[in-house]
């Protein structure tokens, strides 16, 4: 199921001086940092150029996943997992989640509640350079290589992914739902040692909502302003298509759910 990484792209810096531990595995790079005992690993992305959202026969996809040919011409750093209760509770002293579990996915926080995170993040630590991915970014880590509508092919169920599984993707079988989120890492990851991309939470991503653009684009930021802030992923709560890899969601950066939560990543 897993594919061994070749021909590594190093970053100009690894590791870095920020890193806790560091080291390579059968999914590329890794650096994590460690805060009061509580660890957070980063994957290495490198550069490259994919097919952002589906194919126009893709079943269950919307019409704003158009389909676009995207270069990122830098490599990223982007966490293996979404923030966890912990990781949150030991920087913000606080615990907002509805589902209490020390290893599962901070929840309940808004797109403003992840900025003032990473802001005290980085103000404690500055050269982690901490934010969301955009969202070009983050469906590059998730689709890991792929070009199916899951990073797991064309179709899922709950030994992978967290979500209702009453509702399965594309007449697929029932599985079980859980109606909770559950562990970050209680799941497998993808090809590139990412877990949780799809299904558990939904994640912030940086960007402003806004269409795609027909022709090719090359590390693409998102529009300058909107009215909705990005998510990607699907969640515990939602059905097997909305956990796809083009999938798009878009809320109010001021609204909380259960299942809003965010995934770190690291900027240039």
């Amino acid at each position: 199921m897993f594919k061994i990484r070749q021909h590594t792209i190093f970053p100009e810096e690894f590791p870095e001086a920020w890193a806790s531990d560091w080291g390579e595995d059968e999914f590329g790079l890794w650096m994590a940092f460690t805060y009061k005992g509580v660890r957070q690993a980063f994957r290495w992305c490198e550069p490259g150029t994919f097919l952002m959202g589906s194919p126009s026969d893709e079943p269950e996809r919307y019409e704003d996943e158009l389909q676009q040919e995207v270069t990122l011409t830098k490599g990223f750093w982007i966490a293996d997992t979404p923030v966890t209760q912990t990781l949150w509770q030991v920087i913000m002293g606080e615990n907002p989640s509805e589902f209490k579990g020390d290893e599962n996915p901070v929840e309940n926080v808004n797109w403003h509640d992840a900025q003032a995170f990473i802001s005290k993040m980085n103000d404690m630590k500055a050269e982690l350079k901490l934010c969301l991915p955009t969202e070009a970014q983050w469906e590059y880590a998730c689709r890991a290589g792929t070009t199916t509508p899951f990073s797991w092919g064309d179709q899922i169920d709950s030994r992978y992914v967290n979500f209702d599984g009453n509702y399965p993707y594309n007449n697929g079988s029932n599985s079980e739902y859980r109606k909770q989120t559950v562990a970050v890492k209680e799941l497998p990851c993808n090809d590139w040692g990412l877990h949780q991309m799809h299904g558990n939470v939904w994640e912030w991503c940086q960007d402003w909502l806004g269409d795609y653009p027909s022709q090719p684009v090359t590390d693409p930021q998102g529009p300058e302003s909107g009215a909705y802030r990005v998510l990607r992923g699907g969640s515990w709560f939602d059905r097997g298509g909305y956990c796809r890899s083009a999938h798009r969601y878009r809320d109010d950066p001021s609204h909380r759910f259960i299942n809003f939560g965010f995934r770190l990543a690291r900027g240039q």
